[in-house]
């Protein structure tokens, strides 16, 4: 007996290795102490940068993260708001199974459930030191709780060289624990007002180490999702000056791995909460909005440049820094009947397994063209909570079906989006595109939208109605309204009530 477990034993372990925290329970181990982690997550960046194409914006620190490591094209927040959005990728979760549905600042106060288990307290559990730096934007801390805040002099999150610089001194702490770093600029989000970059711009010496890069708007690359007017290329021309200034912090960054001799040992994510801060992206689960960049540098990994179309998202960050970490997550307590009750609720007595709505994506980073990464999710129900516009998406191969489930209501808009000089122009010339919509169909959206994203990729061309795609939006809405069930959607009963 004793010489057949010495004879599986290396069979059990690699079973236990490769084993998926979706499964049932399991023990905690300490952390590898040479598996780091760097999330660096930028506020409203689309495709602005040198190494997904534009020609125009220097973006040397995001370009060289890219050149070390795979660059995804396809990857998507789940919900296209600053807040939401970072309350999924830092539990696995999408936000309508956790409570924080919009905005945690302010009157909006969306916060998440107690329940929720999330990314930095997870590690800390499992021997990791832990740390954020800039944009916290996350309620209650108690469940997005890290060790320490090195926020001293990083002057409103947008110098992001101090930022770098606070990530050195703390990094280079005397321990033997492995370390994760979250790491948010407020970069390159707008302010309020028809002046929301240019008050962050003007004065050259506002941020000590940052030097300045300015562009001139006849300069600058206007998407097709935008109108090209003198209002929208000025505003990007700022809009490029503040993701130019965000990227020094890169650079600073990488520069501080290398020197503690952390380069060798530390994945580093670079993202985006949600897209561009313009009317058509961010708030929007269009493609501006939610399809997004997402570079990751492993550094077990051989191979680097490489580009993946794998579509991931953002549920999919925690999972898989828990899977780079060979951390394994401890089930859950036992669930009772009601929160002021002792009793056990029937057949829950045991300790239950704790399941991610994301899965880990560490698999597609070696491959172009990966298998099995070809359909997502994505779930927005608020911005501000001014902002109710419910909508829930699936993109499966080639095909993007929305669902709009508020469709009677106009597209409501965040206060900064609305003021911005490209809207407000649009709005003075009473024009009836906005860049390749039009504006009427922008602010009155059908209850059922479906495109194909290979022939329409600024999804004008609506095919829900059409009679030779019924069986294909048959077959979309069946998988959303079952994920929606899975994951514990309460919009989900507006199949039937609505």
């Amino acid at each position: 007996m004793k010489r057949l477990m010495r004879l599986l034993a290396p069979a059990l372990m690699t079973l236990l290795a490769a084993a998926v925290f979706l499964g049932g329970p399991r023990a905690t181990h300490a952390a590898n102490p040479k598996k780091n982690v760097v999330v660096f997550v930028v506020d409203d960046q689309g495709f602005q940068a040198g190494c997904y194409g534009n020609p125009v914006i220097k973006t040397p620190g995001i370009d060289a993260l890219a050149a070390a490591g795979t660059r995804f094209t396809r990857a998507a927040c789940t919900t296209a708001s600053c807040s939401a959005s970072r309350s999924v990728l830092m539990t696995g979760l999408y936000n309508h199974a956790t409570g924080h549905y919009g905005h945690a600042h302010s009157y909006n106060h969306f916060s998440t459930y107690e329940s929720v288990r999330s990314l930095p307290v997870l590690l800390s559990e499992s021997g990791y030191r832990t740390c954020s730096i800039g944009k916290y934007h996350l309620a209650p801390e108690y469940v997005y709780h890290f060790d320490t805040y090195r926020n001293d002099g990083i002057q409103g999150n947008r110098n992001s060289v101090r930022m770098a610089e606070n990530a050195r001194e703390w990094i280079s702490e005397d321990s033997d624990k492995p370390f994760f770093l979250y790491f948010c600029t407020n970069d390159p989000h707008r302010g309020g007002g028809p002046d929301g970059f240019s008050n962050f711009n003007d004065d050259p010496e506002h941020y000590p180490g940052i030097t300045p890069v300015r562009y001139d708007p006849q300069d600058v690359v206007v998407p097709p999702w935008l109108p090209d007017s003198p209002e929208c290329r000025g505003e990007l021309a700022e809009y490029y000056q503040a993701i130019s200034r965000l990227d020094q912090g890169m650079v600073r960054l990488i520069e501080v791995l290398k020197e503690t001799g952390h380069w060798v040992d530390t994945l580093v994510m670079f993202l985006s909460d949600n897209g561009p801060p313009f009317p058509g992206a961010k708030t929007n689960l269009y493609e501006p909005g939610m399809n997004l960049p997402l570079i990751v540098r492993d550094p077990e990994q051989k191979q680097t440049g490489l580009v993946t179309d794998a579509r991931v998202v953002w549920a999919d960050i925690t999972p898989t820094i828990l899977d780079w970490c060979g951390v394994e997550v401890k089930p859950s307590p036992p669930v009772r009947t009601a929160p002021n009750e002792g009793k056990l609720s029937k057949g829950r007595g045991k300790p239950q397994p704790y399941r991610f709505h994301g899965r880990s994506f560490l698999p597609a980073l070696g491959e172009e063209h990966p298998a099995g990464f070809d359909e997502v999710y994505a779930s927005h129900t608020f911005h501000e909570i001014t902002m109710y516009y419910p909508m829930r998406v699936i993109i499966s191969g080639k095909y993007k079906y929305l669902f709009n489930i508020a469709h009677q209501l106009p597209y409501p808009f965040a206060s900064d989006l609305y003021a911005s000089p490209t809207w407000q122009g649009v709005l003075k010339r009473n024009e009836p595109m906005y860049g390749k919509r039009a504006v009427y169909a922008y602010l009155h959206r059908p209850r059922h939208e479906l495109y194909d994203l290979e022939q329409d990729p600024h999804e004008v061309e609506n095919l829900a109605f059409e009679p030779k795609y019924a069986e294909k939006l048959a077959e979309l809405q069946k998988k959303l309204k079952a994920w929606q069930e899975k994951t514990k959607d309460p919009w989900v009963l507006k199949w039937e009530y609505e």
